[in-house]
């Protein structure tokens, strides 16, 4: 079951299906006296949580997070800490219909011919983006450990939605105003009028899709294992991991293809003593480890595969083409909500790194 778990020195495990009785993660490697409680990851999951806006699914879950391990009078104390989420609000007449006629753009078909039929189907089981959920709880004890320890704090917030661009943010845009508004985008004007083409979107029946910015600030230098575990590698296998994420890009990323070295390369300089870049093309990393830079990447999201429009699929009984409708609650657009998931799965990586690099070690006594 090595697919279920990310890092190496902070090891997350996760468990559990979209319509079961819960879904949850184990976390190992957290080190002992980091004060943490249900409160603040619930504040971390309250920023995912379904059914609060009209751009989101209307699945009324709570996300109420508990801490079944691994957390004692208030503190972590170096066990591992297992997190749970009870499904309280699952559906699943509508998918026996679909058993048969797998959704485009779903894992239906491929997961049943992969586990021979004994996958949970149920609101697309371990493949639905309600797993990512746990990547948020136990994401808020990463952000956490690393902003208390190194000083990290990691920033992300919708930058596309369709033909709409939130255009340049300062630090203090992203981080004061991107939790604002219902589509978590910093530009106020922009944001109205992504939540109309959401809207508007959901009312053909339809979806869209869009990408999220996100900047770590206070990175140390040094951190990435070359070759195979560079930084920005485990990066994108994190954040690949989260359903429907199609491309992933580093600092210029694609656009550096259509510059010259002169135009693409950091000049290295030193302000007040410390050695830095006049720009950031790298994103922050350079021959897979941190240069001190702020990381930015962006992550692409293909829009949601389950629309109210007919689509075309197959009857894999009888082999004959028929029209299908998914029913039940979808997002027409998940670039909102995985805001707080992209934040969160970047703490894990980089948290992992940190503990690898020796730059985390066991937290003062009280």
């Amino acid at each position: 079951m090595r697919g279920e778990s990310l890092g190496e020195r902070l090891i997350f495990t996760g468990f559990g299906e979209s319509h079961g009785k819960l879904i949850g993660c184990v976390l190992e490697g957290c080190p002992a006296g980091l004060p943490m409680s249900e409160e603040e990851i619930q504040r971390e999951l309250d920023l995912r949580r379904p059914g609060t806006s009209i751009v989101t699914t209307m699945r009324a879950e709570e996300d109420h997070v508990e801490i079944m391990s691994g957390v004692f009078n208030g503190y972590t104390t170096g066990a591992p800490i297992c997190l749970i989420i009870k499904n309280r609000d699952a559906d699943s007449r509508p998918y026996d219909k679909l058993f048969q006629t797998p959704r485009p753009g779903h894992a239906d078909y491929v997961a049943r011919v992969k586990y021979g039929g004994f996958n949970d189907y149920r609101g697309g089981g371990r493949f639905s983006g309600r797993i990512t959920a746990t990547f948020v709880a136990a994401g808020a004890l990463a952000k956490k450990l690393l902003k208390e320890t190194l000083g990290t704090e990691i920033l992300a917030y919708t930058k596309t939605i369709e033909a709409q661009d939130a255009g340049d943010m300062t630090i203090d845009m992203i981080r004061n105003q991107r939790y604002s508004n219902e589509v978590r985008c910093p530009n106020k004007k922009v944001a109205e009028e992504m939540k109309k083409m959401i809207v508007h979107a959901k009312g053909e029946g339809d979806s869209l899709g869009g990408i999220i910015e996100c900047q770590t600030l206070n990175v140390p230098i040094g951190l990435g294992e070359p070759v195979f575990s560079s930084l920005d590698s485990d990066l994108s296998r994190a954040l690949y991991s989260i359903p429907a994420v199609k491309g992933v890009e580093m600092g210029s990323g694609f656009s550096a293809s259509r510059k010259r070295g002169s135009e693409n390369n950091d000049v290295i300089t030193a302000i007040d003593g410390k050695i830095v870049t006049t720009t950031n093309n790298s994103g922050g990393i350079v021959g897979g480890i941190s240069n001190g830079m702020p990381i930015v990447l962006r992550v692409a999201f293909k829009p949601a595969s389950s629309i109210a429009k007919p689509q075309q699929s197959i009857n894999i009984s009888t082999l004959e083409q028929e029209e299908i409708v998914v029913p039940g609650r979808h997002d027409p657009c998940v670039v909102p909500r995985a805001v707080p998931v992209v934040e969160n799965i970047v703490a894990l990586v980089l948290a992992d790194h940190a503990l690898r690099a020796g730059l985390i070690h066991n937290l003062m006594s009280k």
